[in-house]
Parts: structure tokens; sequence; C-alpha cells
């Protein structure tokens, strides 16, 4: 008689100081994810993405997106899209439920996010106010 091998995915705790937050933080589309992968494969910059929201922008608000090598102490990360995303406190606060999406047409494309909190967002989706 055969039996059934389960295969279990091992997820690795997060590090000391960092909280686990899930998709309703934010979530990167299928596309996003893919394109968040090929470019830390191409960068060789680390193998978190950080989303931060400063001030600046035609609106106030501007969201910024670079990679680093670990999160810092109280940043919340969030594996999404094949992805490990972190976020510090005050970026989550304007950041819940955002989708972050990809688009590799000639215009128009790149990363584009759908934040439901932004009241406005100007016409490069690179910047918004609450």
């Amino acid at each position: 008689m055969m039996s059934a091998v389960s295969e279990s995915t091992t997820v690795i705790a997060p590090p000391e100081g960092v909280r686990e937050g899930n998709e309703n933080l934010v979530r990167l589309s299928g596309d996003a994810g893919a394109k968040v992968a090929a470019l830390i494969a191409r960068e060789a910059q680390g193998d978190f993405l950080r989303i931060a929201i400063t001030g600046g922008g035609c609106n106030g608000l501007s969201y910024k997106l670079r990679f680093t090598t670990e999160p810092r102490r109280g940043d919340i990360l969030v594996r999404t899209g094949g992805a490990k995303v972190v976020v510090d406190p005050k970026t989550a606060l304007y950041l819940k439920g955002t989708v972050l999406d990809y688009s590799n047409k000639m215009v128009g494309g790149g990363f584009k996010f759908s934040n439901p909190n932004a009241k406005a967002s100007c016409s490069c989706g690179e910047s918004f106010s609450v």
C-alpha cells in the first residue's frame, strides 16, 4: 500500500523586532511579483522590496520603492506575489489595502499603486493625498 507524501512549506519567521503582516496591508499582483523577482535577481541590492511613503510629489505624498538586504526593527514584513515586502509603521498607516500592479506597456507602463486611502492622485501615479 502506498502512503501519501505531504509536502510542507517552511515559512521562516521574521527577524526579531519585525512583525509579520498580510495582504490586507499591501498585495502585489502576479505581474508585480514577477517583475520584483526579476529586478531582485538583476539588481542584486537585496531580497526585500521596501515600500515607503514620503512627503513630496504633486499631491503631497509620494511612493518610494527600493531593495534592501534586511528589514529594520519595527518593520512589517508581508509575503505577497512571491516577494518579501517590508513597510515601516508610519507608511503602513497610509498603505493599508493597497494593491501594487505592474504593466510592461510602452505608454503608461511600470508599477501602479491602487490605494483605497488616496483621496486624489496625480496622473503619473507616483504621488497622492489623503
